[in-house]
C-alpha cells in the first residue's frame, strides 16, 4: 500500500459524511471513550459528563438536528477512521466550538488530520464565525501538537474548567478555502 500526501491509502477516498446514529451510535460511544482516554487516561470522567450512553447519544441526535453538518464521520472507503463534533459556543453564538476531534489509533500520524483540521474550519466559516474553542487536557501532548501545528493558539489554563486548556482558533478566508 502506498500512502498519498494526505494520508490516504491510494485508491480509498477520504470523504465526510453526517453520522447515522441507527448504524453507528455504538461506534460513536467507542470513539468518545477512547477520547476521554487519551485525554483523562480513564473514560470514567465521560460517564461523570454524560451519565448514560444513551444520554450521549441523545444529545448527538439534538445537536445534528439543530445543526446539521456539525456531527460528521471521515470515512476512508468503507471505514470509518475519524469524527467530529461541532456547534456554537453556549457563552457566546458568534464563536465556534469544537466538541470532539477524534481519529482512530491506526489513523494518527499518518497525514489525514489535516482533513478534519479543513473541515472544522470550513464548517464554522459557513455559519459566519470567525473563531472557535475547544479543551485539551494538559496531558494530551498528542493532542496539543494537532491543534498547535494547525494554528490553534493556546490561551492556557480554561476560567470554567481548571483541569483543562482552552485553545482558540481564528479563521481567516484564507485558512478556509484551502
Amino acid at each position: 500500500m502506498t500512502r498519498s500526501r494526505k494520508g490516504s491509502i491510494r485508491g480509498e477516498p477520504l470523504y465526510f459524511a453526517p453520522i447515522n446514529l441507527g448504524e453507528h451510535a455504538d461506534l460513536c460511544v467507542r470513539f468518545r471513550l477512547d477520547s476521554y482516554v487519551c485525554s483523562f487516561g480513564s473514560s470514567a470522567r465521560f460517564y461523570a459528563d454524560n451519565t448514560t450512553d444513551q444520554g450521549y447519544v441523545d444529545w448527538l441526535r439534538s445537536r445534528m438536528r439543530d445543526l446539521p453538518g456539525s456531527c460528521v464521520h471521515l470515512w476512508r472507503g468503507i471505514e470509518i477512521i475519524g469524527q467530529l463534533e461541532m456547534g456554537r459556543s453556549g457563552e457566546n453564538s458568534r464563536i465556534g466550538y469544537v466538541n470532539l476531534c477524534y481519529l482512530v489509533p491506526d489513523a494518527r500520524g499518518s497525514g489525514v488530520s489535516s482533513r478534519l483540521d479543513e473541515y472544522l474550519c470550513e464548517f464554522h466559516a459557513r455559519l459566519g464565525l470567525e473563531r472557535a474553542y475547544l479543551n485539551v487536557s494538559p496531558s494530551n501532548d498528542r493532542a496539543i501538537r494537532f491543534y498547535e501545528k494547525y494554528c490553534w493558539k493556546n490561551r492556557g489554563d480554561d476560567p470554567r474548567y481548571a483541569e483543562l486548556l482552552l485553545f482558540e482558533k481564528t479563521f481567516t478566508p484564507a485558512q478556509c478555502a484551502r
